[in-house]
């Protein structure tokens, strides 16, 4: 009892991180707010973000492999796919972010430019989609924990 508790305290920590994270990038990719050091702030929050999403996946991996129900249980379930695909798909959707965030330090270092409201105001709006996507993970989550959709 006490692995299965700490496996889930491991998964819940990395998943507040990955929140925290992604959100202080919603809150700081503003027009009004973007600087040189906002720019180089934004770069260091995506690569957290990064990490705190493999953590995710790896204790989401390790409560499947060493939890109480066991792989064998885990990956029978069409939930856990739809959790994992999900998730995927944030992942992807937030390419587009660090891409701009990576072309905007190299050119706030080379020329000291910043990029205009139209840019910041887009990559903000992928970064939200993210954010409310996101929401929809832990009702899977919760659905696949109490057996409501399963095999």
């Amino acid at each position: 009892m006490l692995q299965e508790t700490l496996l889930a305290y491991a998964h819940y920590i990395a998943i507040f991180s990955l929140i925290v994270f992604l959100t202080s990038e919603a809150a700081l990719c503003r027009p009004e707010w973007l600087n040189a050091a906002v720019v180089h702030r934004l770069g260091r929050l995506d690569v957290i973000y990064l990490i705190a999403a493999v953590a995710v996946l790896a204790t989401g991996l390790a409560r499947t492999h060493w939890g109480m129900k066991g792989m064998g249980w885990y990956w029978l379930q069409p939930l856990l796919h739809a959790k994992l695909g999900l998730f995927v798909v944030i992942g992807l959707l937030s390419l587009r972010p660090t891409f701009a965030f990576i072309r905007w330090r190299k050119a706030e270092r080379a020329t000291g430019a910043l990029p205009d409201a139209a840019e910041v105001r887009q990559v903000r709006r992928w970064i939200m989609v993210q954010a409310h996507l996101l929401l929809v993970l832990p009702l899977l989550g919760a659905m696949l924990a109490r057996g409501v959709g399963t095999r």
